[in-house]
């Protein structure tokens, strides 16, 4: 490391400090930022320090959870792992994370990297690291006004693996044909995970289905059995191509709701590429705690809070799912337009909230609250709304700490209170929460 980059962190840390010191910030993002002015290849120096390597997660969904659950496993193994814990996952919050580890000179005391990283921002990280594995989850329509379509990502995806050094190992999810056929066209030794349970299948295939044509003959895929959206073992009639033989079919997860399932099964077969005894990864995952936001768990006065970060049709849908499997007596959705959110929020017309029964009980709330509001309202054949009646089938309450003590007022005590938020809105109710800033 040069002593400009010795510099570098010593200037990132002392703004980590600073932000943290006078609360202004989690020093997530920030000393990257300014890290990266100075010096923009710093993630090269620092990332080489990391005897054991690096693992780079992406996907629409579940890129938190699953570099969260193999950070825990590598941990149980007795390895120092460096991790964008807070979900900064564009290249100034990894590098933020790296300099929070580093000493002053720039030395980083740990074996392994595990960073999550936003599926656009992929290329960009992948061209500054050379990681030992590269697990992708999904790809799922999300923030049409920043990324566009699910292709556009997968075309980035596919030039990028071209440049990545040979003795990296992909993860892919073979139930996703837009994943899977990257593992297909890469050169890259690749891993398949997914499900095998029919049990599991969807009875209805989800409006919101974002892959369902062959990549390499452009035919409709056909499904031997659809898990969520357009997840699971498809088959191309006209090309013979097919879901890859799956290393891993699956595995006992520690959370509920089937996209943990998938989240878990990448983060096993991770685990078992690097050595890891299955007996261990059992172990290490017991009593495995969520990421902030994703099913966090909160008891306000008896009652139980519950959060499921819902920011895309496909997450939205397959949240719904496990909070509806859970007889759940009232729901409040917040949705957010915010740079985190995307502005474009005509994608609430793609999720089946026709799903929630009339006898559940929706608040809705947020900057977006009246979209969410006549959305809700176009579910419903029977419908009151009024802010105030405790009759109502649909509270719309614009303030969020307003619309929770509403959410509350319809649960009993030792009942859940289901609350399905964007990320900026899921920001803003922990907040309210716990009385603490994440980012």
């Amino acid at each position: 490391m040069t002593f400009k980059e010795q510099m570098t962190v010593a200037v990132g840390k002392f703004v980590s400090w600073t932000s943290k010191t006078f609360r202004l910030g989690a020093g997530a993002t920030w000393p990257g930022e300014i890290a990266l002015f100075f010096s923009p290849n710093i993630l090269r120096s620092l990332g080489s320090q990391l005897s054991g390597g690096i693992i780079l997660v992406a996907g629409t969904n579940g890129k938190t959870t699953t570099s969260l659950m193999i950070k825990t496993i590598l941990e149980h193994e007795g390895m120092m792992v460096v991790h964008n814990k807070s979900g900064a996952n564009l290249l100034n919050g990894i590098v933020s994370a790296c300099i929070d580890m580093a000493t002053g000179k720039g030395h980083i005391k740990a074996d392994w990297g595990v960073f999550e990283v936003d599926e656009n921002s992929l290329p960009i990280v992948l061209h500054e690291v050379s990681p030992k594995a590269i697990v992708l989850l999904n790809l799922f329509r999300d923030q049409l006004d920043r990324y566009g379509e699910v292709d556009v990502i997968a075309e980035k995806w596919e030039k990028a693996l071209k440049y990545v050094n040979s003795d990296t190992t992909l993860i892919l999810n073979a139930d996703d044909p837009l994943v899977s056929f990257l593992g297909k066209k890469a050169t890259l030794k690749a891993k398949y995970f997914g499900l095998t349970d029919t049990s599991l299948q969807a009875k209805t295939m989800e409006h919101a289905t974002d892959s369902t044509f062959c990549l390499f003959c452009g035919a409709r895929l056909s499904y031997r059995t659809v898990f969520f959206s357009h997840i699971g073992d498809w088959y191309c009639r006209a090309c013979g191509e097919k879901r890859p033989r799956l290393d891993l079919p699956s595995w006992k997860s520690p959370l509920p709701g089937l996209y943990n399932l998938y989240n878990t099964l990448a983060s096993v077969l991770t685990a078992r590429t690097f050595g890891v005894p299955d007996d261990h990864i059992t172990q290490a995952l017991k009593g495995f705690a969520p990421a902030f936001g994703r099913q966090e768990e909160f008891v306000i006065d008896g009652k139980t809070v519950k959060l499921f970060l819902s920011k895309n049709p496909a997450g939205f849908n397959a949240s719904l799912r496990t909070v509806l499997e859970c007889k759940s007596r009232a729901i409040l959705l917040a949705l957010n337009d915010r740079i985190p959110d995307g502005r474009d929020v005509s994608w609430i017309w793609d999720v089946d909230f026709e799903k929630i029964p009339d006898a559940v009980t929706v608040i809705v709330t947020g900057d977006r609250v009246y979209d969410m509001a006549v959305r809700i309202k176009y579910t419903r054949t029977s419908l009151i709304v009024n802010r105030d009646s405790q009759k109502s089938g649909l509270f719309v309450e614009p303030d969020i700490k307003k619309a929770i003590q509403k959410g509350l007022d319809q649960v009993k005590n030792e009942e859940t209170l289901y609350i399905l938020p964007t990320y900026s809105a899921m920001l803003e109710i922990r907040k309210v929460l716990t009385g603490k800033r994440i980012l």
